[in-house]
């Protein structure tokens, strides 16, 4: 399971054995299953999830308690309320299990720990950050200038992988359309 991480980290920095077993003590594996939260709104937020298996959602629940998908995550990437993680406050959002997962955890301490002891790790982290920001702001922009077919042609063109696991509902949440929109969009 931990090869799973060492392979990501290696599409960015090269990691001595050691170096890798200096970042294995940071992290620890967890189960969840189908319809399981990792992350629950109100809760305080205590990991980071880099995800082996499955797929997880992040979702926003408005003031009138409709659901907003934040992102999904599947194999080979991280995600975690970040807002409530690095600020160590209570989260805002819930992260659910969308199918049985395996990730591989860490805390707040152990990722600044594992920044303060690896240089590598630490630049690592800063190009991820960086990635997810500009991915974000690709989103936003997204929002703003193009319209829901438009955004639908785009995810399926990303991440058709997606279009298999996650229920159109959940993919008519994430683009901001009803689940009627998508069917028009999709025939």
């Amino acid at each position: 399971m931990k090869e799973k991480l060492r392979t990501h980290i290696e599409k960015i920095t090269a990691l001595t054995d050691d170096e890798f077993e200096f970042v294995c003590k940071h992290f620890s594996s967890k189960k969840f299953k189908k319809h399981q939260f990792l992350i629950q709104k109100g809760d305080p937020v205590k990991h980071s999830f880099f995800v082996i298996s499955g797929l997880l959602k992040l979702v926003y629940t408005d003031n009138e308690s409709k659901e907003h998908v934040v992102s999904f995550a599947m194999e080979d990437w991280w995600e975690s309320d970040y807002y409530a993680y690095f600020t160590q406050t209570e989260a805002t959002m819930s992260l659910e299990c969308l199918e049985d997962t395996e990730v591989l955890c860490f805390t707040l301490e152990d990722y600044k720990n594992l920044c303060a002891g690896s240089q590598k790790m630490q630049s690592f982290f800063l190009e991820k950050a960086n990635f997810g920001f500009l991915g974000s702001q690709r989103r936003i922009i997204s929002w703003m200038t193009s319209n829901s077919k438009a955004r639908y042609e785009n995810l399926l063109k990303q991440y058709p992988s997606l279009f298999q696991r996650v229920p159109k509902s959940l993919i008519a949440s994430y683009l901001g359309v009803s689940r009627e929109t998508l069917s028009r969009l999709t025939s």
